[in-house]
């Protein structure tokens, strides 16, 4: 794929309006390609920038009541000029607290928007960092299905599918037996998100399958869903381990199975 020349692929794609097809393409091809990726980036920021709250300020209640005031000392002081010599009106109060004002206008102006740049530069960034990982995580899990490799070890024994993780991994996923509940283990596989190698945790919930990713990650946001193409996508963070589930299931279930595994997480030793 070459890059997009006038860059409404990449405008699409932020907007989350490319179909599944065009989207795995770009999703390829921003792998590869550095300037397409700061596209990408750049695009995400002026989105978010645009809509945040702190774009927005209101002006001081007295702001109005200032100005006129500044504009009658303005009037008065041009009108006081006319009967005294030149030098005299450029030092007059009047006239001096104008230009201090304006001074002190744009001196603030500049202040704004360097806080608003500081404030909403990280976030810009953060929020640029999510949507590309929530597109590589339905992007991995649309692969599995469709490239007919969903599983590299298939069992619903979660004392089969933890063990395969020794030695492909440099951690331990957390394995656990739903079928009880209704959402049985089918296997698990590993996989690449975010630059490492993750595990991918396989159940079943009727005809649809649930992709869980797991990987090490210290901190993060609390749980959050959204939804893609079709797609719902959960992201949490727990006991040192960050998890994605992504399903076409409903949203209601799928939060239902976040629950069951946040639940036996939270049990383990």
């Amino acid at each position: 794929m070459r890059c997009p020349e006038d860059g409404k692929l990449i405008q699409g794609y932020v907007d989350g309006e490319l179909d599944l097809l065009s989207t795995l393409q770009l999703e390829a091809h921003l792998r590869e390609c550095a300037t397409c990726v700061q596209a990408y980036k750049n695009h995400q920021m002026l989105r978010s920038v645009m809509r945040g709250e702190g774009f927005y300020f209101n002006a001081p209640k007295d702001l109005a009541n200032r100005i006129r005031l500044s504009l009658r000392g303005a009037d008065e002081a041009d009108k006081v000029g006319h009967q005294m010599p030149a030098p005299v009106r450029e030092v007059r109060g009047p006239m001096r607290w104008r230009i201090s004002w304006t001074f002190a206008t744009i001196a603030a102006s500049l202040a704004l928007i360097a806080l608003i740049t500081w404030r909403l530069g990280p976030v810009a960034s953060r929020h640029s960092q999510d949507d590309l990982m929530t597109q590589e995580v339905l992007a991995s899990h649309v692969r599995s299905l469709m490239a007919d490799h969903l599983t590299d070890v298939s069992s619903s024994d979660q004392h089969t599918v933890k063990p395969w993780f020794n030695g492909k991994l440099d951690f331990s996923p957390p394995v656990q037996d739903l079928s009880k509940e209704g959402f049985p283990l089918v296997g698990g596989r590993l996989d690449y998100l975010g630059n490492r190698p993750v595990a991918a945790l396989v159940y079943q919930r009727r005809k649809h399958f649930i992709n869980l990713f797991v990987w090490p990650a210290s901190t993060g946001p609390g749980q959050q869903m959204v939804m893609r193409q079709g797609y719902n996508l959960l992201h949490w963070t727990q006991s040192g381990m960050a998890y994605w589930a992504v399903s076409d299931l409903n949203s209601a279930e799928l939060q239902e199975f976040a629950r069951l595994v946040q639940g036996r997480s939270a049990a383990l030793p």
